[in-house]
């Protein structure tokens, strides 16, 4: 909310020196509102690049807005152009994917202002956007800066912990399906809100925009869908029920606004129902700053948002779906792969094995993210008959608790290497027991893409409980507790192993086979 204050204030002052339209203000709001959310993860280097792409997206959406009100068709293909783009580059990585966010946010503010309210300009205000972005990126920098060193927030993991290994694959790419994914439901959202309401098509297509953005499979689409569609409609009444009193251009409903807004961020973390509830509510404020009686746009509205779910929901099942236990099987099998990093790299080697930690900490928190919308829908009651489609789900929920019960003993296998890495590298019954998790954890990932063993390869050893015996050194005496940590780990990953069955073997070749 600093950054949004900061930016708006900015924003205020250049509209009044320039002479620039209101909705230069609601543009600079929003793309302030989501960078402030975003910009939590950034590095200096995603800030630099936030400093050229934010800017010229700035300006970018500035024209779109004009074309899209002086040629509507053409406004719209490079309205769904432009945001299914910045989906498709997450193909290159976290940076990529960051920058794409930057593209969209000032797309999206086009949605907001209300059509008709404003009406269309010249190009006199496109530099004056650009300007105000990097004030945003400049500002927010500063704010996010300062919150680090005082530790209100956590410095972000760098670029080489978020580093994702790519799965490899001969259908398209996670980010290429769900570009084409909001490239679909985009297109019917703008055709049916045209249609239907051509006044208020962008309730339609700014749903949809939320439903399909960010969804990480058909599960995740489906409980987002519920919450906004169930959330915006309590934020739509609550809203009408109050905003009717404040009047247009009322200093109070802007306070009101900025208010729900930062309650809005706030309760985000608990549920996505609260903040499409309070962002719909922010929506028909402003709508009646503009003034246009949100009482009487209640039933279009809640129609537009029902609609605009329905696609985005649809776009996300029926066009390449990613689905749920596909994305489960390759986040727990990334956070495998940190696990068999940190036990087969160089324990005399601090920052290799501080870094092979963070990984497979991050990326059983990403694991965690996936499996969320899960844990609503397994909690949903079905009949009988249908409780046998359960298995996918008690995978899904079985696989993040166990690798998040990995969590605590990698940290203190961690802090044991950092007390005496020379002891725990040289010892013999620690070294048997990494050697065999490292075993184990390529077994659980065979067996989770399904890809065979070759009958040379040796299973895991048998889990055996090996102590040292005899008097040790202090630096020895991280010994028995790496042992603990080291049989904790092996013991969810016989968990894992129950979850996802073992992997297919490959039959040895018979020598006719082989003559031939």
């Amino acid at each position: 909310m600093a950054t949004v204050l900061g930016t708006y204030g900015w924003a205020l002052l250049v509209e009044h020196e320039a002479g620039l339209r209101v909705d230069s203000v609601v543009q600079a709001v929003v793309i302030a509102s989501a960078l402030g959310r975003v910009q939590r993860l950034f590095d200096r280097t995603d800030r630099l690049v936030a400093c050229a792409v934010l800017p010229c997206a700035a300006a970018a959406g500035t024209e779109l807005s004009t074309l899209i009100q002086e040629h509507p068709l053409a406004g719209d293909a490079a309205f769904v152009v432009g945001v299914a783009g910045a989906i498709w580059v997450r193909r290159f990585g976290a940076r990529a994917t960051r920058a794409g966010t930057l593209v969209v946010l000032p797309l999206i503010a086009v949605l907001v202002v209300p059509a008709g309210m404003v009406p269309a300009g010249g190009h006199e205000g496109t530099a004056w956007a650009a300007v105000t972005a990097l004030a945003a990126v400049v500002w927010g920098t500063v704010v996010t800066w300062t919150a680090q060193r005082t530790g209100l927030v956590r410095r972000p993991p760098s670029a080489r912990v978020t580093a994702a290994p790519r799965p490899p694959g001969r259908r398209p790419s996670v980010s290429t399906r769900m570009a084409l994914q909001m490239a679909a439901a985009l297109t019917a959202a703008f055709a049916i809100g045209r249609d239907l309401w051509p006044d208020h098509w962008a309730w339609v297509v700014l749903t949809a925009f939320l439903v399909c953005s960010g969804a990480r499979s058909r599960g995740d689409v489906l409980v987002k869908g519920a919450w906004r569609t169930l959330g915006a409609a309590a934020g739509t009444v609550v809203a009408t029920a109050v905003s009717g009193g404040f009047g247009p251009r009322s200093d109070t409903a802007v306070v009101v606004i900025f208010v729900v807004l930062a309650v809005a961020t706030w309760l985000r973390e608990l549920s996505y129902a609260y903040w499409a509830a309070c962002v719909t509510a922010v929506l028909s404020l402003l709508y009646d700053w503009f003034g246009q009686n949100p009482g009487d746009l209640l039933h279009t509205r809640l129609a537009g948002i029902a609609a605009g779910a329905v696609l985005g929901v649809a776009a996300s099942w029926l066009v390449l779906p990613i689905r749920t236990e596909a994305v489960v099987r390759a986040r727990t099998a990334a956070a495998l792969s940190g696990l068999g990093e940190l036990m087969e790299a160089d324990w005399r080697n601090g920052p290799a094995v501080r870094l092979a930690q963070a990984r497979f900490t991050y990326r059983v928190e990403q694991l965690a993210t996936v499996t969320a919308p899960m844990r609503i829908l397994a909690a949903v009651p079905v009949p009988r008959a249908l409780s046998a489609h359960r298995r996918p789900d008690q995978v899904t929920l079985g696989s993040v608790t166990a690798l998040r019960r990995c969590a605590d003993p990698v940290d203190e296998l961690t802090d044991a290497l950092g007390r005496a890495p020379d002891a725990l590298a040289t010892d013999p019954a620690v070294t048997r027991r990494r050697a065999g998790i490292a075993a184990h954890a390529l077994t659980v990932r065979r067996a989770i893409g399904r890809r065979p063993t070759p009958p040379s390869t040796p299973e895991a050893p048998p889990r055996e409980r090996l102590a040292p015996s005899g008097p040790r050194s202090p630096a020895d005496r991280s010994v028995p507790t790496a042992l603990t940590a080291l049989e904790a780990i092996d013991t969810q990953l016989a968990v894992l192993s129950s979850l996802f069955g073992p992997p297919p073997v490959l039959a040895p070749e018979t020598p006719a086979a082989a003559a031939g």
